[in-house]
């Protein structure tokens, strides 16, 4: 249950301040009472009692009046809900009051069953304001934007660039960079931040759904549509559609896109009424679309459409300088989502994330990151704990041609590139790379003698 919200009184009639007093504290609510508008604000100002949540202010007051007193409240302390009481309420005064930032207008005599029904719609109302900021922030913190290489950096500064214009965007990248990532840090920073943003992912639909879930369906338009649905288009009036994997949409549905695009109107699938909307498009693809216009699978005024503002993410491995930011992001996320202890990690670990090329970039080091803290076991991240993929040297046995190398031959080289590998990650530390290879300190270095190492 929620903790009760601090409540202040000011009013001048002493029975006044008794009776809030009488209803409120059976309540838990605390309660301050004050005789002025100036000792309240006095006691604002030098700290003397805890800031309220919700006042009850009257009116009419010696020296400064409720108004006045509302209006500097109201500047100072803008988190403040304040509540007008008078005896002597008109529509004139209620409205001023209103225009000054009052939350409601209470009259006299008092109703406790009035104050305590104010009081409850405030605290329910500063709670679910209190969850939609943790959502917020949430979501803030699941789209941040991680890394300080100058090529992420560079990214950034094409996202504030792009965000204020409502320019369409065409993001580019391999599988796993964050293409959505940068198309929601591009509609939270724009214009439209208060609308809606809505996702479709191209490649995740099959062709035959794909037309009616852009633009919606009227009730019978096909096998199974038993009612009018709206599109993503429709759904995202007054926002922005994020068009994932758009290289996957068939040259059909890129047509009506199209016209969409040209004249902001359309039709649903089975239907005759033409609806008009206000949408940016952001469209993400991981595939070359001038190659696809070349071949005839793109459309080329669709890709010049869309490609007004071009962002490219580079792959992982082009900015290996970010993976350590990156991993302990991912750590510190998922430590605090799984109430876990978070972990140290051994400096080598890093150094094989770090040399490692990244196919799934962000995404595959994101799981990596949620399967160590699994399976880790102490308090601390090592080497043995990575997957034995992250280990592998680059020596290659498929890539030797039958008969061109003796056995022998072929051993010293896989044994030399292994060795290597667990040197590089140990940073020449032969110790810990014996360690590594579960072999002695001084079998390891008549090994390197032998090896040319």
């Amino acid at each position: 249950m929620s903790k009760p919200i601090r409540v202040a009184i000011v009013d001048d009639e002493k029975n006044i301040r008794r009776s809030f007093e009488i209803i409120l504290k059976p309540h838990g609510y605390p309660v301050e009472t004050y005789a002025s508008g100036e000792a309240l604000l006095t006691a604002l100002k030098k700290g003397k009692a805890p800031e309220p949540e919700v006042l009850f202010l009257d009116v009419l007051l010696p020296g400064l009046s409720g108004i006045e007193v509302l209006k500097q409240v109201k500047q100072q302390y803008p988190f403040i809900d304040v509540v007008m009481i008078s005896g002597h309420a008109n529509l004139s005064m209620a409205v001023e009051a209103t225009r000054a930032g009052a939350y409601d207008f209470l009259e006299k005599p008092l109703s406790k069953e009035k104050i305590l029904l104010i009081l409850n719609h405030l605290q329910e109302r500063r709670h679910l304001q209190s969850r939609y900021a943790s959502l917020q922030e949430a979501v803030a913190e699941e789209y941040r934007m991680v890394g300080s290489s100058p090529a992420i950096q560079k990214v950034i500064q094409q996202i504030q660039k792009a965000a204020p214009t409502d320019s369409k965007v065409l993001i580019m990248g391999e599988s796993g960079v964050g293409k959505e990532l940068v198309a929601y840090a591009i509609h939270q920073n724009s214009t439209r931040s208060e609308g809606p943003f809505i996702k479709m992912n191209c490649a995740a639909i099959p062709e035959e759904l794909t037309e009616s879930e852009l633009f919606g369906s009227e009730k019978g338009a096909f096998t199974g549509a038993v009612e009018r649905r709206d599109g993503k288009f429709l759904q995202a009036d007054g926002g922005t559609l994020f068009l994932d994997e758009i290289g996957d949409m068939s040259l059909k549905v890129q047509t009506k896109v199209l016209r969409v695009l040209q004249d902001g109107e359309f039709q649903r699938v089975g239907g005759k009424e033409t609806l008009k909307v206000d949408v940016r498009i952001i469209a993400a693809t991981n595939k070359n679309l001038e190659q696809l216009v070349e071949e005839g699978k793109f459309r080329e005024d669709l890709y010049f459409r869309l490609n007004v503002v071009p962002i490219i993410i580079p792959p992982l491995r082009e900015r290996p300088e970010d993976i350590e930011e990156l991993f302990h992001y991912f750590l510190q996320r998922y430590c605090l989502r799984n109430n876990r202890r978070l972990p140290g990690v051994q400096k080598e670990v890093l150094n094989v994330l770090k040399s490692y090329h990244w196919p799934g970039n962000v995404r595959e080091l994101q799981n990596l990151v949620e399967r160590l803290l699994i399976f880790a076991e102490g308090d601390e991240i090592r080497v043995t704990d990575l997957p034995d993929f992250l280990l592998q040297p680059t020596f290659r046995v498929s890539e030797i041609k039958p008969g061109s190398k003796t056995l022998a031959e072929i051993r010293d080289e896989a044994e030399r590139a292994y060795i290597q590998r667990c040197l590089e990650i140990c940073e020449g530390n032969v110790s810990k790379a014996a360690q590594l290879l579960g072999v002695e300190r001084t079998n390891l270095h008549k090994k390197m003698k032998a090896l040319g190492l």
